[in-house]
């Protein structure tokens, strides 16, 4: 985006030479010691603050690693349990990885935007504990809690972790790359939930039920609920690589990817505690497989929305590229005009 400049630095432009020192008139770098002062001050607060906020964020994140830690070395066979409770959201990413017909993304960007979502997800865990008892019990309360604190805080933190990395890269070159990172980003969600959940429901449950069984169960109910971490993130995300090309409508794009994904993430929490009861009374079906059968009914239908983004995508990429002499680059033919 073209740098905003002051009427006299227009002026300038038009009728002089370009020649003229316009230093703390209309332009401004550092070149005194006071300049340079101020400048070392504000890179200093400003890297300061952020290192503050990675040294808290991962301190929170390791001490609630503490408890499934602790679990996994009194009984390391807990760990297949914890990797495949993400099977499923796993496999997911990597359709929509897949399904990016522009230019593959960097293993080392995939990779840190797992790793922050691991991070930034205390936030999330933080904000719902505090926030959580200020709604009371009830139905009315977990609704509120799940539209206005849950849905949005956890796409929230999701997004972040695509926007202050991944985002800035140069390898974010196409609208579909926000869909991939967002995929990730969620994948990452899904997996530091996960080992929460099942640490605390093992480390609460009766030692005569056996680890196995109370493991191999929340394991389940975890692996059919990451999915849909994977899908609200990727449909906020696609919507912020959205952004990132029409940089003038850009905020209230981003807007309406976190709504739509809060939307549909606190839709799944207030009804996936009720509909399946509702199924089991209805049909011929023990709860077990009503939940299941509600969760995957759900996740496919809000993944059939993001599928449909995908693919209305792929047909446009490939109707743009199909011309171009066997080159089809996002960065030659999506955003930019053909050379020929």
């Amino acid at each position: 985006m073209q740098r905003r400049r002051d009427p006299v630095e227009r002026a300038e432009e038009r009728t002089g030479d370009g020649s003229t020192d316009l230093y703390d008139v209309s332009t401004w770098e550092p070149r005194s010691i006071v300049d340079l002062f101020a400048y070392t001050i504000y890179n200093a607060a400003s890297y300061g603050f952020r290192g503050i906020v990675l040294l808290i964020t991962i301190a929170i994140t390791l001490s609630l690693l503490i408890s499934p830690a602790t679990l996994i070395r009194e009984d390391p066979f807990l760990a297949v349990f914890f990797a495949l409770s993400v099977v499923p959201a796993g496999l997911l990413a990597a359709y929509i990885w897949y399904a990016d017909i522009t230019t593959s993304e960097p293993l080392r960007l995939l990779v840190a935007t797992f790793l922050l979502a691991i991070l930034f997800a205390t936030f999330a865990a933080v904000v719902n504990s505090v926030t959580r008892p200020i709604f009371g019990a009830g139905f009315v309360g977990s609704l509120l809690f799940f539209y206005l604190i849950v849905g949005p805080v956890e796409e929230t933190v999701k997004l972040l972790a695509v926007r202050v990395f991944a985002y800035r890269s140069t390898s974010f070159n196409a609208v579909i790359d926000g869909a991939v990172y967002g995929a990730v980003a969620g994948l990452g969600f899904a997996a530091i939930e996960n080992a929460l959940y099942i640490s605390r429901v093992v480390g609460e449950a009766d030692p005569e039920a056996g680890v196995f069984v109370t493991a191999s169960g929340i394991a389940t109910v975890r692996a059919l609920a990451g999915p849909g971490h994977v899908i609200y993130s990727a449909i906020a995300g696609y919507y912020l690589g959205l952004a990132k090309f029409n940089r003038e409508h850009a905020g209230p794009i981003v807007i309406k990817g976190l709504l739509v994904a809060a939307f549909v993430h606190g839709t799944y929490n207030v009804t996936v505690g009720v509909a399946p009861g509702i199924i089991a009374d209805i049909l011929p079906f023990g709860y077990g497989i009503a939940f299941v059968c509600y969760v995957v009914v759900y996740d496919a239908a809000i993944g059939l929305y993001l599928y449909r983004k995908i693919s209305r995508y792929r047909r446009r990429y490939q109707a743009a590229t199909s011309d171009v002499d066997g080159d089809s680059r996002p960065e030659l033919t999506e955003f930019e005009p053909p050379q020929r």
